[in-house]
């Protein structure tokens, strides 16, 4: 049986955020199975909490050189990962995404499109160079009269898989969307990677979890056959509440008592979301502050392994805002990690 707190010393010992790694960057973001990338700064703030001696140009170059791409993965949401992962990703999760957005606004307005003519025909319009969203819509309305052209490139956005091209996600270089078909940027057709792998490579980054933890994480259709078939491969523990979490044999469990450093995170970080029970890492009434009334009020603050408040870059300087009062030792770790920070929010 493994308490609350040992499900968070390793979780946090599988994200390596315990100890800062020399990893690779592109490792890392393999190893984490992506990063989440609604905004441009949390990947780069995730793998500045991750990494020694990461630097902001490192993951610029990654895109620039097209070895990772930004693109609509779990939950619905932007994510940035690997080349191959791009590639392998999105086709395995696109009959999730298209179940997920079936009830937007976006998606109703084209309902009368057959879906694979609205494909065929943004398929024509997309070339080996990004369109902005309004091009993109402008060019499909003149196809579909009388439909709204931004619910058109949404809908395209969701039917295809299209990346984000730089200067989308560039450190301090950003700018509006613009989107190319993932074939045409990495330079092949997109095939769906090995289902049972994505598992292993869930658990090695954010287990032991869950059958639960895993379809929040992923909702990928077909969890409960996935993982009936890797049965055999599979150990078993138990949490507090006599639930089964799955792991790979031989993963390390981490000493509950290990210390955990201060982290400050970005806004949505996939260390506090990609369990169904999220308990390990914040308590509810914290989740719930945070949350606020729109869905997420800030970068996060970890102490001692558990949230315990936001951050947000005022000008030069990181202005902290924290929901506990801190040991004196705590409060030493955290200033340490805000000047941290703001170091690297200056180059």
């Amino acid at each position: 049986m493994l308490t609350k707190r040992t499900l968070n010393r390793t979780l946090l010992k599988r994200q390596h955020l315990l100890e800062r790694t020399t990893m690779p960057a592109l490792g890392m973001v393999e190893h984490l199975v992506g990063l989440q990338a609604q905004d441009t700064l949390p990947p780069y703030v995730a793998l500045w909490a991750r990494l020694d001696g990461f630097e902001p140009e490192h993951l610029t170059r990654l895109l620039e050189s097209r070895r990772a791409s930004r693109i609509l993965l779990m939950r619905g949401t932007i994510h940035l990962v690997s080349a191959e992962d791009c590639l392998g990703m999105r086709p395995l999760l696109q009959e999730t995404l298209e179940k997920l957005m079936r009830s937007t606004s976006f998606v109703g307005h084209c309902a009368d499109i057959p879906p694979s003519q609205l494909a065929a025909e943004a398929r024509r319009v997309l070339g080996p160079e990004p369109m902005n969203v309004r091009m993109l819509g402008t060019a499909l309305a003149e196809r579909f009269p009388g439909h709204e052209p931004g619910h058109l490139a949404n809908t395209v956005r969701l039917r295809l898989p299209l990346v984000q091209a730089p200067p989308r996600g560039l450190w301090k270089r950003g700018g509006g969307p613009s989107y190319v078909h993932a074939g045409d940027w990495h330079g092949r057709a997109p095939e769906p990677c090995d289902a049972e792998e994505l598992v292993r490579r869930y658990l090695r980054a954010f287990g032991p979890a869950t059958a639960a933890d895993l379809t929040a994480w992923s909702g990928m259709v077909g969890t409960r056959a996935v993982l009936d078939r890797m049965r055999d491969e599979l150990v078993e523990h138990t949490d507090e509440n006599r639930r089964p979490l799955l792991d790979l044999p031989g993963l390390p469990v981490a000493d509950p008592d290990e210390p955990a450093p201060v982290r400050l995170l970005g806004k949505y970080d996939n260390l506090w979301l990609s369990h169904a029970d999220r308990t390990r890492m914040a308590e509810p009434e914290k989740r719930q502050r945070w949350m606020g009334r729109n869905g997420g009020t800030g970068n996060t603050v970890f102490v001692d392994g558990m949230l315990e408040g936001t951050w947000r870059q005022v000008g030069g300087h990181v202005e902290v805002d924290l929901w506990r009062r801190l040991t004196r030792t705590e409060r030493v770790e955290l200033d340490a990690e805000v000047a941290r920070l703001e170091d690297f929010l200056a180059r």
